[in-house]
């Protein structure tokens, strides 16, 4: 760790810009089937078991993507990784308005397939962007930033859906086309402006000691998986991210829930989100900079971050009223302060890959984890769709009690995996310090 308290340069926050900007179309373009769920159900004639099938798909080749993307971003480099990662979604993300009812639920099925494909490969490749732009005592508040892009991404939705598609559904094809314009944008201004810190001319000699001044030398050779699953540190972040499963109802089913709960149509589901993903931006830039903060107030890194995601974790706890409250408003805030303790717990749990692992094996580990979170959210989403279906409204209730105590329980286990977050070398052999 350096001393060194005013780095010269800030090229850095140039990539972090990038990776907001990526994270904001990624979340974007996955927010807005939520959105118009209701519409989409009626138009469509979906039950909720149909619509449950659409996420899964979704989340099955968004866990397979997790496993094969974090692999070939390893290998191929974030440049190169992260290109294929959005181009793949974005076309997919268009196809969606190709759709047509005779074969509406196989045809979001395939498209919301190819989408999550291709967007399992946006938080390995940021994640080892960070890894590789910024020093440990920074990276978490890094992750904050560009995480809190999600719901930009998210808040944008209801409005744009809201301005541009009627009650009735008609117009709902072009929301979908927006995101393929975003993303050329997105590629063209990557493809000049990022290159790897040491072979960029535009970072200043200061700039590039900062960025490196904790970094261990690795070698070019590539870390298989048969040497990263073993590793308890491997597992400790997957548990930690089986909460995905909790960000995902809110996102694909919270629409849902307001809209039947609350009898609010298309054109009012803009507020209801706005102050649920302002919320969880906080979350996201306070629990990434609170954990750098205890850090530089000379914690180390295992306690800061493991206190950090405690105090989420309790944070969390109050979601669960939303089970037991009719009043709304009251409802959307519990809502969003579940999410901003998710945000910043995200913010931590992304962090502790790339303060144990070294960059060459962050997105694979970072995607062995995704490949877990999308799993508890395939299990999720299938037991709340017959659930709904069964019972009607009242299985949400379920879904926010557990969705509230989750995260004490996942840093329970976390700890017990994980007690010290002792660093790994590239043979991934604990460093002594």
């Amino acid at each position: 760790m350096t001393n060194q308290e005013a780095p010269v340069g800030k090229y850095r926050y140039r990539i972090l810009l990038m990776l907001v900007f990526a994270t904001t179309i990624n979340y974007f373009d996955r927010a807005i089937i939520g959105v118009m769920a209701p519409t989409l159900e009626r138009m469509f004639g979906w039950s909720n078991n149909d619509y449950a099938n659409i996420m899964i798909a979704f989340k099955i080749a968004y866990g397979i993507g997790m496993l094969t993307m974090g692999s070939i971003i390893d290998k191929i480099g974030t440049k190169k990784g992260y290109i294929l990662a959005i181009g793949i979604w974005s076309i997919f993300g268009m196809l969606h308005a190709a759709v047509r009812a005779s074969f509406s639920v196989i045809g979001f099925a395939i498209a919301r397939m190819g989408l999550g494909f291709g967007e399992s490969g946006h938080f390995p490749a940021a994640n080892k962007t960070v890894a590789e732009y910024f020093p440990k005592k920074e990276r978490a508040f890094a992750t904050g930033l560009y995480n809190a892009a999600t719901s930009i991404g998210a808040i944008s939705a209801p409005f744009v859906v809201g301005w541009i598609v009627h009650e009735d559904g008609q117009n709902w094809q072009i929301p979908f086309l927006i995101t393929g314009a975003l993303s050329t944008i997105w590629v063209i201004l990557w493809f000049r402006v990022y290159k790897k810190p040491e072979e960029n001319p535009k970072i200043t000699k200061e700039e590039l000691e900062y960025i490196k001044a904790d970094d261990v030398k690795e070698s070019d050779e590539k870390i298989p998986w048969s040497k990263v699953l073993p590793k308890r540190q491997t597992w400790a972040f997957a548990v930690a991210k089986i909460s995905d499963a909790v960000w995902y109802f809110y996102l694909f089913w919270g629409a849902k829930f307001i809209a039947y709960t609350f009898d609010v149509d298309i054109k009012g589901m803009g507020l209801p989100f706005l102050i649920i993903y302002l919320l969880a931006d906080g979350g996201s830039i306070v629990g990434g900079w609170i954990s750098g903060f205890f850090m530089s107030k000379g914690w180390t890194v295992n306690k800061a971050r493991k206190i950090t995601m405690l105090a989420c974790a309790i944070i969390i706890l109050p979601v669960s009223y939303v089970a037991f409250t009719n009043n709304q408003w009251l409802a959307i805030v519990l809502i969003g302060i579940g999410a901003a303790g998710h945000q910043a717990w995200m913010a931590n749990i992304f962090t502790l890959v790339s303060d144990v692992f070294p960059k060459k094996a962050v997105a694979s580990v970072t995607g062995i984890g995704g490949m877990v979170g999308v799993f508890a959210a395939i299990i999720a989403d299938k037991a709340l769709g017959k659930v709904l279906d069964s019972a009607g409204n009242s299985g949400y209730f379920w879904a926010f009690l557990i969705g509230g105590s989750l995260y004490l329980v996942l840093l329970g286990l976390v700890q017990l995996i994980m007690p010290k977050m002792t660093p790994l070398d590239e043979n991934l052999q604990p460093i002594e310090e």
